[in-house]
């Protein structure tokens, strides 16, 4: 906000490219892709073969390098309207998933009255407003075309042609990150508004977050009740149709987040979920297991952190905290490389939160993290045969691997005794990568998927559906299937992938899988409570 510390260029932000040309770990040369006015204080990019995705509020711009002389010869305004210009509660990075969607969230600095390629229209917004000079209205209860109130930050997803638009989450405060892992699992991390009560969450599809009261015009302060603490009403633990909050990781200001699918740096850190916390100058590891019809995030850990002791104590605007250096560690993001190694950014600057900058020249950092005594190499990555596609598929980079499920699946089923190969695998995130794929290779890849739905393993049967779900018009037949199965988690997704049905095409399903579950398992009550929504008298009816 002081135009004297200002770093904006006169000629629009750039996207550069950093490159280490000798192989040894250390960038030795940079150059710029592209300078452009639309570009205010960008928040997320991402690399898609020859696509660059730029998140820049009120854009999701789209670069296109055709000939690959590291300069683009296309620009495309891909989605616009989202609120939160120069705001960092506005719109971050995109990333690709095993499904074949785009995922992405922005922040609550709304409106964002967005319509896709086939005239599909987000309207979502809060009361919140401020922050920047632009954010001056807002407001909630805006229903969208799929006749929701969705509130808030959201978390959305879209096809790679622009179409398909559709909200996965909603209710957040500003989620900088959306992570979405090859089995379809989405992770995110949240701020709040009291320094106090971060945290990180497993995000389950269709999940109400509990920011804004349910319609977005109320802050939480105004749903508190007498015997609650701050987290609890913060996120609106208690208030029906809100999900479980997750890891309260107390006072921070999470940025980036990722799933570390890799053997590259030792077992124990494949299915490491790691979370960035800027204010708290760490990253927090996780490793989560399934609880009930969720997951427990398990006990966290730092994962590396700039600080001897914890930061527990962080305020956003102390002073004299800031003035102390080991502080100033900002890691705003955290990625995991070709070769498997962790990539953190950090700004490196005296104070975080608040719109504040006092660090005037500009200082960045991207740190590597590798094993030990064990030399990672980045591979040569081969898209243009179907050999060199699959080992991009096992690739720990998750844009990579997405790019390559996007040319498999439209390269034909004689890759289908490849894949049952990759079921054998000793990583699950392989297992699931393969089952994505074949569910896409028509109906010889979707028979091999329908036998999983009797798979020993309830992580093999819930992918099986999820994939199926994605490449099937009528899920009911495989939902009859499972409504006796013994995971209360495949269960569970079975309601999820049954929420948009018409009512009395699901209802007998839907009975069927209220028998004998746990009243305290807060995901399926929330599952159910979304998949018979506008009907809940008539379900109720019958249920008792």
């Amino acid at each position: 906000n002081d135009s004297t510390k200002s770093l904006h260029h006169s000629g629009g932000d750039r996207v550069m490219i950093i490159e280490d040309t000798d192989g040894d770990g250390a960038a030795d040369e940079s150059k710029i892709f592209v300078q452009d006015k639309d570009l205010t204080s960008p928040l997320g990019i991402a690399v898609i073969g020859n696509k660059v995705y730029v998140s820049c509020s009120p854009h999701l711009i789209v670069y296109t390098d055709e000939n690959q002389d590291y300069q683009p010869d296309k620009k495309e305004i891909f989605l616009t309207g989202f609120g939160g210009l120069d705001h960092d509660h506005s719109l971050h990075a995109i990333v690709g998933s095993m499904d074949g969607n785009l995922y992405f969230p922005t922040g609550n600095a709304g409106p964002h009255i967005v319509t896709d390629k086939s005239g599909w229209t987000l309207r979502s917004g809060s009361i919140y407003t401020g922050g920047s000079p632009y954010n001056r209205e807002n407001h909630g209860n805006m229903k969208s075309d799929d006749g929701k109130v969705w509130v808030g930050g959201l978390a959305l997803k879209i096809k790679p042609d622009g179409n398909g638009l559709k909200v996965v989450g909603h209710n957040f405060r500003n989620a900088y990150e959306l992570a979405v892992d090859s089995r379809g699992d989405m992770w995110q991390n949240d701020n709040d508004d009291q320094v106090v009560t971060c945290r990180a969450t497993w995000l389950m599809e269709g999940g109400n977050t509990g920011y804004f009261s349910t319609d977005g015009t109320r802050y939480w302060q105004a749903d508190q009740r007498p015997d609650q603490d701050v987290f609890t009403a913060h996120w609106h633990q208690e208030d029906p149709g809100v999900i479980p909050a997750g890891d309260q990781t107390g006072a921070g200001a999470p940025t980036g987040v990722v799933m570390y699918e890799d053997d590259a740096l030792g077992e124990n850190y494949r299915g490491m979920l790691l979370s960035a916390d800027a204010g708290r100058n760490v990253i927090f590891g996780y490793h989560p297991k399934q609880h009930q019809s969720g997951y427990d995030l398990g006990k966290r850990f730092n994962f590396i952190t700039s600080l001897s002791e914890d930061n527990e104590g962080y305020v956003w605007n102390d002073s004299a905290m800031n003035r102390q250096t080991d502080k100033w560690f900002r890691p705003s993001d955290v990625a995991v490389g070709t070769e498997g190694a962790i990539y953190i950014a950090d700004w490196y600057d005296p104070v975080v939160g608040g719109h504040q900058m006092a660090d005037s020249t500009g200082y960045g950092r991207i740190y590597r993290i590798t094993p030990k005594n064990k030399e990672l190499v980045r591979p040569v990555i081969d898209m243009s045969s179907a050999k060199g596609q699959l080992n991009a598929l096992l690739s720990p980079a998750v844009n990579v691997r997405f790019e390559a499920y996007q040319r498999l699946v439209k390269g034909g089923d004689a890759i289908i005794p490849d894949l049952e190969k990759m079921l054998e695998s000793k990583n699950p995130f392989h297992q699931a990568r393969a089952i994505w794929l074949l569910a896409g290779l028509g109906e010889n890849g979707k028979r091999k998927v329908e036998e999983l739905l009797n798979h020993k393993n309830a992580n093999i049967r819930a992918v099986a559906f999820r994939a199926l779900r994605q490449h099937s018009d009528d899920i009911t037949t495989y939902a009859r299937r499972l409504v006796d199965d013994p995971s209360a988690f495949v269960k569970r997704e079975v309601i999820i992938g049954l929420s948009d049905y018409p009512y009395d095409q699901k209802k007998p399903i839907l009975l069927q899988l209220m028998k004998d579950f746990d009243a305290n398992d807060r995901w399926y009550v929330e599952a159910l409570g979304n998949a018979v929504s506008g009907h809940e008298d008539d379900f109720l009816h019958d249920v008792v």
